[in-house]
């Protein structure tokens, strides 16, 4: 399951890297640019509810086949996408916006999935949000390996490669499930209405509010880092793999850190602790994002905070959707890059290309979201965690 999403990881995250190659070869700014990571995410909202209705009574291997199958072919094709011609219509750029969208499809489903059979299997251990954090893991060491490297290949070749490498990994990742995952019985099957049960309650509806305001605000900054850290905060630009590098780490410090704690504390209370520490940051990138030390330690702090609070979110969801927990388990994906989606365009609103100061908005834009998602967290606490536990 960590393979699988160490590709989606790839898949959503390096465009972040390698916007400004792609913006060039497409002939568009990077605020436009920035749809590319809407598109994919915009993906994911759509597929996950597909993949909920019409496969709810499959094996969850079988969904897992076809959710690979899907994000492999799409890979491939974006790798042969061509670009901008002189003289042109720009019809290859809504060619690429048709099929990022494609790709992220299978994104929230493969990550519902996931988060059903990581439960099922370590329920009785008592260390489901941490075996969550384990499948969510592939995407945190797609941040501090696989994102930084590739955009170092597309720095010195093409971004191309990206794709080509994505395409590849989904027929690896394939190979695993079939031989490394434990066959899986189908959920119960309480037909499509019984699917979308639990949204009558008021629990999922808080936990979305609280994944998409608080990724929105941290995509708001995130998805213009390059940018801003080269043009801002002063990084050399042959520093940029680097500092994916280090962005990757926090993410996998954060996502291991989060799961611990939310089995030792409740998740809930977990995750708001760590959204009140994503609107802090996002505040002090905003005010000192121009000193290169103060950006560096910040990007840090943020992302691994980012990811902290996805196993306890991931855990929450599934638990309060009973009857539909692959459309529950999918949902905070389809959250999770509602909030990209937002986050992207809304962080690129302020920005003027041409004067790098605008840069220092996108983190401001960020904490407004950002305490929306604060604001869920307490109600949702209050109302259905009312105090912290500590397991001894």
């Amino acid at each position: 399951m960590a393979f699988g999403t160490f590709g989606l990881g790839i898949s959503e995250f390096v465009m972040m890297g390698i916007l400004p190659y792609v913006a060039h070869d497409f002939n568009i700014g990077i605020a436009q640019a920035g749809h590319f990571i809407s598109a994919y995410a915009l993906g994911v909202c759509v597929g996950a509810p597909l993949v909920a209705l019409f496969a709810r009574k499959w094996r969850l291997k079988n969904i897992l086949y076809l959710l690979m199958a899907i994000y492999s072919l799409s890979a491939g094709l974006i790798a042969c996408c061509p670009v901008y011609e002189e003289g042109g219509s720009h019809w290859q750029y809504y060619l690429m916006m048709a099929l990022r969208f494609l790709q992220g499809t299978p994104h929230g489903a493969f990550f519902g999935v996931g988060a059903v059979v990581a439960d099922r299997l370590s329920k009785s251990t008592g260390k489901a949000a941490f075996a969550v954090a384990i499948v969510s893991s592939g995407m945190t060491v797609a941040n501090l390996i696989g994102n930084p490297l590739l955009t170092f290949v597309t720095s010195n070749f093409s971004w191309r490669y990206v794709f080509c490498f994505t395409a590849l990994w989904g027929i690896v990742t394939w190979i695993s499930i079939a031989r490394l995952i434990p066959d899986q019985e189908p959920l119960p099957d309480h037909g499509v209405k019984g699917e979308f049960r639990f949204m009558k309650h008021l629990a999922p509806w808080l936990l979305f509010g609280c994944t998409m305001f608080g990724n929105s605000g941290v995509f708001a900054w995130y998805s213009y880092i390059s940018p801003t850290l080269t043009e801002l905060a002063g990084v050399p630009e042959n520093w940029l793999t680097f500092m994916m590098i280090l962005a990757g780490a926090g993410m996998v410090i954060g996502n291991l850190v989060g799961g611990k704690l939310s089995d030792r504390f409740k998740p809930g209370h977990t995750g708001r602790g760590i959204e009140i520490v994503i609107f802090i940051s996002l505040i002090l990138i905003h005010f000192f994002t121009h000193i290169n030390w103060c950006a560096v330690v910040l990007m840090f702090i943020t992302a691994g905070a980012l990811f902290a609070v996805s196993a306890p979110q991931q855990l929450l969801f599934v638990r309060h959707s009973e009857g539909g927990e692959l459309m529950g388990g999918a949902m905070v994906q389809i959250a999770f890059n509602l909030g990209n989606a937002i986050g992207a365009w809304a962080g690129g609103l302020p920005i003027v290309e041409s004067q790098p100061d605008t840069y220092h908005y996108p983190a401001l834009v960020g904490a407004c979201l950002a305490v929306f998602g604060v604001v869920c967290y307490f109600a949702f606490c209050r109302r259905y965690e009312k105090s912290v536990k500590l397991k001894v």
